[in-house]
């Protein structure tokens, strides 16, 4: 197998490391092979890709969308050091309003799955960052997406950023009690 899928303290949040090909030309990985990821009870409907690149200190999220159109998300750093983040939105869980967060990077080529009913959001650690993320389950829907405050105290994200740089909309999102109404 070219993965080890390691449950995180939410056990399906699963962070991901493959093996590394390389030698004097570069490198060769496998970001994703279907019987592994079934394997690991990893959905893997992908319906859309997303490449973001943000400089250091850029916060993203905490991004959801509602059902049906909620996603999966296969995050993966192309360039740069990320702290990647997902909140457990899914009421009927045990770890509802919980969150687990790793540092994924380019150098590691480690990976995160998050599924169906997380909310997620990263912040720049390094320079800059690329990251490519596979989503499943439902194409991007506007009309559908929800953003939790980064800091809310209710989730008590321990964010390894003091001042990050936000959108307009992260700095207007909702606060987690916010989003059963």
């Amino acid at each position: 197998m070219a993965f080890k899928f390691t449950k995180m303290n939410i056990p399906d949040v699963l962070l991901i490391e493959t093996d590394v090909h390389g030698d004097n030309r570069g490198f060769f990985i496998e970001t994703f092979k279907a019987s592994d990821f079934i394997a690991a009870g990893a959905e893997y409907n992908f319906v859309q890709i997303n490449h973001s690149k943000s400089q250091k200190n850029v916060l993203r999220g905490l991004h959801c969308q509602k059902e049906p159109y909620a996603q999966g998300k296969l995050i993966t750093v192309v360039a740069g050091t990320i702290f990647d983040v997902a909140v457990d939105l899914r009421e009927s869980s045990e770890y509802y309003g919980k969150w687990v967060g790793v540092e994924l990077n380019a150098e590691k080529k480690n990976m995160l799955f998050v599924p169906c009913g997380f909310a997620h959001g990263f912040c720049v650690l390094s320079e800059y960052s690329e990251i490519i993320y596979y989503c499943t389950n439902s194409e991007y829907s506007p009309k559908s997406e929800q953003s939790i405050l980064w800091n809310d105290p209710d989730v008590g994200i321990n964010w390894p950023i003091d001042d990050p740089i936000l959108s307009e909309k992260d700095r207007k999102a909702i606060p987690f009690k916010d989003l059963r109404k």
